[in-house]
């Protein structure tokens, strides 16, 4: 190889090196808040090896830098604010705990409007389109998708035989659409977060605590608790969400291409949770199959007429009425157009 020769292919190879450096320097960075590590496999199996993955998987010229709240110091009540601030670009957006700064989001999943997954599927298509303009409005984000965690059972450290019991009994609450029904039916409501509810129930700070099955599994509560009632209160309805300043920096195709990969991971988030909420609820007391969680020996206890009528009629007798005050005084018209979009879908307009 002549010298002249060498000294082209090097020279070649210089500016390929910089095209390749100025090409990674062009690529956007996003910062996005994930689920709290405590919430178990949806976040460690599906969601954060996605935004990990992102630019390999996508082609994007996006870098996710992904991290789950409860390693960031910040509050789950606290994103929507920071979303809107620009200090981080997307979120997984924890609707229950964001609805004090805007009610809107309960409407996706009021107590007893989603007895199972294909109910709550159909209730979430109904409401996106009127969620997603309310943030754009108020806060300046995009709703990107919506996934469900799973039906929110209860784990009591004392003994129940049906939904009743908890009468007497301080239970903890992660949003105020949950704390009117568990006081309505006689418990005390408490609110605690997530990651300090297994001290809680350890301490006798609350009786009893609701939370989806594998979340209750990957976290220990069963060591602190002794009987699971698995009817499901609410699906635990969260989303992904994008600031529209980072959104606006997209082109329409990296626009379109990074709303198909949401789309294909919330599809993916159903179809898992479904399979982990069965699984879950065999590992909790014991039973095979039990294939993602650890082995327990909680008493299953029964889901009786009464307890799905009582949590049935909760839609119209509590959590509808106690939500409609809420959320109509932040965002007039609220309710209305939720009855008649939900409202269509489950009959109740």
């Amino acid at each position: 190889m002549s010298k002249k020769y060498s000294k082209i292919m090097a020279a070649a190879a210089l500016v390929a090196g910089l095209c390749t450096t100025a090409s990674a320097a062009e690529n956007l960075k996003m910062r996005v808040i994930g689920q709290p590590l405590a919430t178990g496999l949806i976040q460690s199996n599906k969601e954060q090896p996605f935004f990990e993955k992102f630019l390999t998987a996508t082609g994007l010229p996006i870098e996710m830098e992904y991290k789950p709240i409860d390693t960031l110091g910040i509050k789950d009540t606290e994103q929507l604010r920071i979303l809107k601030s620009g200090l981080f670009e997307m979120a997984s957006l924890r609707f229950p705990q964001n609805a004090r700064d805007e009610p809107t989001l309960l409407g996706f999943d009021l107590v007893g409007l989603n007895p199972d997954y294909a109910g709550a599927r159909r209730t979430t298509q109904a409401y996106y389109k009127l969620a997603d303009e309310r943030l754009q409005k108020q806060f300046g984000v995009k709703l990107l998708g919506v996934f469900a965690f799973g039906p929110q059972v209860l784990f009591c450290k004392k003994p129940i035989s049906q939904l009743a019991d908890v009468k007497g009994l301080k239970v903890r609450v992660y949003d105020q659409n949950l704390a009117k029904f568990i006081q309505s039916i006689g418990g005390t409501p408490v609110p605690i977060s997530f990651a300090d509810t297994h001290q809680s129930l350890s301490l006798g700070v609350v009786d009893c605590a609701i939370t989806g099955p594998s979340s209750a599994n990957s976290s220990g509560w069963p060591e602190v608790t002794t009987h699971q009632l698995p009817i499901g209160f609410q699906m635990a309805i969260n989303g992904y969400a994008i600031g529209l300043k980072a959104w606006d920096k997209l082109s329409p195709d990296q626009q379109s291409k990074l709303q198909d990969a949401i789309t294909n991971l919330t599809d993916d988030i159903w179809v898992y949770s479904e399979k982990l909420f069965k699984d879950a609820v065999n590992c909790n007391t014991g039973k095979d199959p039990c294939e993602t969680g650890k082995k327990f020996n909680l008493v299953n206890v029964p889901i009786s007429d009464a307890d799905r009528a009582l949590l049935k009629s909760a839609v119209t007798q509590v959590s509808l009425p106690a939500w409609a005050d809420v959320c109509d005084k932040t965002n007039p018209g609220c309710v209305q157009r939720w009855r008649e979009t939900v409202g269509k879908v489950v009959g109740l307009q």
